[in-house]
């Protein structure tokens, strides 16, 4: 891509009368670009006093004096662009200025003299010498001729030209693709092989134009031509093509009709002339805008046909001429200011290349039949573009096998010939469409058995009933635990007031009922006793509870193990559970313990019946009672034996049990009854 601002150059046009002294001058020193300065000379009948500018100047790229030559014009403005239209990139010159001031001598040249070609004939020389010295590439020209008279577009190149009206020609119309192309209807494209062959069409072209006589011009052409050469290169073998344009446009010159004085036909056309000019600029003003998003290219077709020219793809030069006599000095430096708005304008010019699909479709179509002959070399066989039946069935054989391999890593070995990769390729295709036919087939009826499921809406109405009545049975047994639950409660709190109404306070040392006497382990023994008929009483109101639940069926079992777990008491029902088994096995323990220690004492107590008789006898002596009153052992043990009531047990106890208990500390000292009186004496006054 190349980006550069458009070319401006000036020429000078030269002047029949003696050239006046001080209208313009050139400046050369500067080393990029040359200015020019005009000056207006002071007319007197404007007045002594005189504001007018007197002086005006302007930058060129070149500016060319009127000594300039044609073919030094060439060298420096068209050659550049002629090369780089030969390398692929587009190119327009065009030539503007005020009419006569030498815009058509510029740029197609005068027919005096050899040496007086202008810029198209010297440029097709330069164009067909240079393709047939690069003998590397093949090249391909062809040339078009347009004319826009009054806005309207003709073909130059038209055979009917000479013999026809212009205004029953068909006339050329402008066509835009969707990326903004332009191409041009009824414009006809002559191939020129040959450098007398683009000439030739030059000529047709420039003796069809509309040339006229005016005040200005003897020969004035009224239209703006554009000749354009089309060249495409492209390498031997290659598919890449580059095509390039070169536009080499005469414009018009624009004229003042007041000054001109004409009128009719030349009136018209001067009209359209300085209309379509007045476009252009407007392009130009428009494009020399940085912020500007809209450009009037569609005013004019001039305008349009130069789009690419003014601001796209392509290398533009522009040639201003100047006519500078003093009565053109207006036009002239109106001309400058033009040119120095269009010096403002940048294109980018890109390389246009693209792959001819004609030239490739060759070329593959060649490729393809080289590699069948190479393939057929190697392998000593010429391949038919079916396979047989022996091979299709092999490469079934080979499929099924590679399928029923388990092993990961296994492989299936065709060969290098693409038709058995191809034929494999089509086979799994149409395995894997059999299976999405029969996974299509298995949801289609699991759909309609989808659609038989309201037939089971009974089911389900069942299942939901029978859902609800669990729940509410879940509900009883929630009630009911809690009802056995305060149950317990209850009884626990009965059991223990009747403990404590029962039972004497721990710190005194009596029984209930004696308050004389102390006591002893068969006080202990009913107390356990009674503990354990709480305890009884207790297991039993379990048994009912383990009873009613080994009752209860398996659901509801298992519906109030879950309540159980879940309920908050759970951790202070267990605790209670057991506190309470540790109080049962405290009472046994002590039940246990009463039993043997009555056992024991009553051993002692038949251990000491004997001398019991015989303390009783001797205070019966003592006291004179008569033998009725003696007491023997065998009465006394008939005296003290142990009521079957345990009413009557309970009251012997309790009045002859701490007697004997005295008399059996008494006696434990040695020798008191064999000693004699003394100690029966003392005996009887402890029992007494």
């Amino acid at each position: 891509m190349v980006k550069q601002t458009i070319q401006i150059f000036a020429r000078v046009k030269p002047t029949v009368r003696k050239q006046q002294q001080g209208i313009y001058s050139i400046d050369e020193d500067e080393k990029l670009t040359h200015s020019l300065e005009i000056v207006l000379p002071r007319d007197l009948a404007d007045g002594f006093v005189n504001n007018k500018r007197e002086s005006y100047k302007f930058k060129f790229q070149r500016i060319f004096d009127q000594e300039a030559k044609q073919e030094i014009i060439f060298e420096i403005i068209a050659k550049p662009v002629a090369e780089s239209t030969l390398a692929g990139y587009n190119g327009t010159i065009f030539a503007y200025g005020q009419t006569g001031s030498g815009k058509t001598f510029t740029i197609t040249g005068g027919a005096e003299r050899y040496s007086d070609r202008g810029i198209i004939p010297r440029t097709l020389s330069y164009i067909f010498e240079q393709l047939q010295k690069d003998s590397s590439k093949i090249y391909t020209t062809h040339i078009s001729y347009l004319e826009i008279y009054n806005e309207c577009g003709y073909d130059l190149l038209d055979p009917r030209h000479e013999a026809s009206k212009l205004e029953d020609l068909p006339k050329v119309t402008i066509l835009e693709d969707p990326d903004q192309n332009i191409h041009l209807k009824n414009l006809s494209l002559h191939q020129a092989t040959t450098e007398e062959e683009a000439l030739n069409l030059l000529f047709l072209g420039d003796t069809n134009r509309m040339i006229a006589e005016t005040p200005m011009n003897q020969a004035s052409t009224r239209s703006h031509c554009i000749f354009t050469v089309h060249l495409s290169s492209k390498e031997p073998g290659s598919a890449t093509v580059r095509h390039a344009k070169l536009h080499l446009v005469d414009l018009a010159g624009s004229e003042r009709v007041s000054k001109t004085g004409v009128g009719g036909l030349l009136l018209t056309e001067a009209k359209y002339i300085n209309l379509s000019l007045h476009y252009l600029e407007q392009v130009i003003i428009a494009l020399s805008e940085k912020h500007r998003t809209h450009i009037p290219y569609r005013n004019s077709m001039m305008t349009s046909v130069l789009r690419d020219s003014l601001g796209g793809n392509c290398m533009t030069t522009m040639i201003a001429t100047l006519s500078l006599e003093k009565r053109n000095i207006d036009e002239s430096i109106s001309t400058c200011r033009f040119a120095q708005r269009v010096a403002l304008i940048k294109n980018e010019a890109i390389l246009n290349e693209e792959i001819d699909p004609r030239l490739m479709i060759v070329r593959l179509q060649k490729e393809i039949e080289d590699l069948k002959a190479e393939l057929a070399m190697a392998t000593g066989e010429q391949r038919t573009d079916a396979l047989t039946e022996a091979e299709l069935l092999q490469l079934e054989k080979l499929i099924a096998s590679y399928l029923e391999d388990q092993d990961p890593e296994s492989r299936l070995e065709v060969g290098a010939d693409m038709r058995k990769i191809h034929h494999c390729f089509h086979h799994f295709k149409k395995l894997l469409n059999d299976k999405k036919t029969l996974e299509n087939t298995v949801s289609s009826e699991s759909t309609r058995q989808a659609c038989q499921e309201p037939l089971r809406d009974e089911e389900y109405t069942k299942l939901l009933g029978l859902l609800k009545q669990r729940d509410n049975e879940i509900n009883i047994l929630v009630n009911m635990l809690k009802k056995e639950k305060k149950k317990t409660q209850d009884a626990l709190q009965n059991s223990s007031l009747e403990k404590s109404d029962t039972r004497p306070p721990q710190n005194s040392p009596f029984i209930a009922g004696s308050p004389a006497v102390p006591r002893t382990p068969f006080s202990s023994a009913l107390s356990h006793a009674q503990d354990l008929s709480i305890c009884r009483h207790r297991s039993s109101l379990l048994h009912k509870k383990t009873g009613m639940r080994e009752e209860m069926s398996l659901g509801r079992q298992e519906a109030f193990e879950i309540f159980k777990r879940d309920h908050a008491d759970s951790v202070t029902i267990e605790d209670n559970k057991q506190v309470l088994k540790q109080r049962h096995y405290s009472v046994v323990r002590d039940y246990r313990l009463c039993q043997a220690g009555s056992l024991e004492a009553h051993n002692q107590w038949n251990r000491y019946l004997p001398q019991m008789g015989i303390i009783r006898l001797a205070n019966g002596v003592q006291s004179g009672e008569s033998n009725g009153g003696i007491c023997t052992p065998k009465r006394l043990r008939t005296q003290y034996s142990p009521s079957p009531t345990p009413s009557a047990w309970k009251s012997n106890r309790a009045i002859d049990i701490p007697h004997i208990l005295l008399f059996i500390g008494a006696s434990s000292k040695p020798g008191h009854l064999l000693e004699g009186g003394a100690s029966l004496e003392s005996e009887s006054s402890l029992l007494t």
